[in-house]
């Protein structure tokens, strides 16, 4: 969905009546969320689960379940059914979209055993590297995966995770060979690269822009087909001429699948409220989270296309578990 469309009913939103607290079940609230605080999907669902307690006059407890890059706490709450508490679930690319389609282990279905209730923005990742490559074009790096096949490394958080998936992208797309190396987590990865051990990394934005900022690292192309507000003067891989190319990392809140529809719309309402307030705006504007919000519709197809779209890159770049 786009950014300005979703702005055009700015008005309308605010003027609507938010949820009463009497209509929520009265049980307790909680947002799981499947990492460890600190990270980006942790701190979202802070700023929004603050937001609704305030909108409410309710506490929204934020419950952090870490494990296996979020499918822990996902397998867990798509177990759930509605009741007298109020569940709700931290949803990202990795467990909605394209974990279920490398790993064995995970048993929920993304687009079935969960209600969808609102995008809460995407952020892009950067293609980046450490002084070694400062300069450097997208059609440098190509060359040199040209040059030398099978020998330039592309680092990423994991195996499945949105930068290794980026780089098979890259590689298809290229017509090139790279070798994947991952990580447990962006950390090492950045410590890595930024000494030279590896060479590039299709890295989160989020994760990535303080050393963009301090000059550890470079930044030569972010991966959405727009270009972000934190990073204006670099340009999309799209604009590099890999037409079409968009990778993000996106969040969002489902609850249990039989969650009823209305109850899921009228929370969906109230998360457009908070996406709309300029304090939310300007801190998730600093992380490169945007064009959130949207209907609940909006959020399934969004996650539908999502689950689609990394599939097919999953089959065809032949990843597995084990990769």
């Amino acid at each position: 969905m786009k950014r300005r469309s979703f702005l055009l009913g700015a008005t309308a939103l605010l003027a609507s009546p938010m949820l009463k607290a009497t209509t929520l079940p009265q049980g307790t609230i909680k947002i799981t969320v499947g990492w460890a605080p600190g990270g980006g999907t942790d701190v979202f669902a802070r700023i929004v689960g603050n937001k609704l307690s305030e909108l409410w006059d309710r506490p929204v407890v934020v419950e952090n379940k870490p494990g296996a890059t979020g499918m822990l706490a996902a397998e867990q709450f798509s177990k759930l059914r509605h009741s007298k508490d109020l569940n709700l679930l931290m949803a990202h690319v990795n467990t909605h979209a394209i974990a279920p389609h490398i790993f064995k282990t995970v048993s929920y279905d993304p687009l079935k055993d969960f209600a969808p209730v609102a995008l809460i923005g995407a952020t892009p990742h950067l293609l980046v590297a450490n002084d070694r490559y400062k300069g450097k074009s997208v059609e440098d790096v190509v060359q040199l995966c040209k040059k030398n096949p099978g020998d330039i490394s592309f680092g990423s958080s994991g195996t499945g995770s949105v930068q290794h998936l980026a780089a098979e992208m890259f590689n298809m797309a290229a017509k090139v060979q790279s070798i994947h190396v991952p990580y447990r987590g962006s950390g090492p990865m950045q410590t890595d690269l930024i000494g030279g051990q590896i060479d590039f990394s299709f890295d989160t934005m989020t994760a990535s822009t303080a050393q963009v900022k301090g000059g550890k690292l470079y930044a030569i192309a972010q991966t959405r087909l727009k270009r972000a507000k934190g990073f204006p003067d670099v340009p999309t891989m799209d604009e590099h001429g890999f037409k079409g190319f968009d990778a993000s990392s996106w969040y969002g809140v489902v609850g249990p699948a039989d969650m009823p529809k209305d109850l899921a719309t009228a929370i969906n309402a109230d998360i457009n409220k908070v996406l709309l307030m300029p304090d939310v705006v300007q801190r998730f504007d600093s992380y490169g989270v945007e064009d959130g919000g949207g209907s609940v519709d909006d959020f399934a197809s969004f996650m539908a296309v999502e689950y689609e779209k990394w599939g097919k890159v999953v089959r065809a770049a032949n990843i597995r578990a084990d990769s």
